[in-house]
């Protein structure tokens, strides 16, 4: 069969794993979405209101969310996120947090890691395979 005959999202492909990014710096998740697209089934929201929205919509196995952005921080919508989908695993990114803050968001939010700015593609692209690995162990772990 010729390539070009493929229909998209046909039997051939495996189904890639659901991430959401969430950031209000629009060049960062432009990165971050190019760098995941390959492995990853990628949805992008801007602020924690747009992304709590998709979370309804549709299942996610991690979710990135920035700490500081309008309208509501990345940890609050992390905790929030941890309440209703217990089993998508949660990656907060930084560029600024006092120790005993960052140690609260990891408590609160169950963070699966923490990544502080700049964040290098590789280990964001190694962050969110291991997140999709643990969404899976835990799912498995659960029945």
């Amino acid at each position: 069969m010729n390539p070009a005959d493929a229909k998209p999202g046909g039997n051939d492909a495996p189904k890639k794993d659901a991430v959401l990014l969430v950031d209000d710096e629009l060049p960062l998740l432009q990165v971050y979405a190019a760098a995941l697209s390959p492995s990853f089934e990628v949805t992008t929201a801007t602020n924690a209101r747009e992304a709590d929205f998709i979370l309804r919509k549709k299942a996610f196995k991690v979710v990135i969310a920035d700490h500081l952005m309008p309208g509501g921080n990345g940890t609050n919508f992390l905790v929030r996120a941890r309440e209703e989908f217990p089993h998508m695993q949660r990656v907060l990114v930084t560029g600024y947090m006092k120790p005993e803050m960052l140690l609260r968001s990891v408590n609160e939010a169950a963070l699966f890691r923490y990544l502080l700015k700049p964040v290098t593609m590789t280990e964001l692209i190694k962050v969110v395979h291991d997140a999709a690995k643990a969404h899976d162990a835990s799912l498995a772990a659960a029945h």
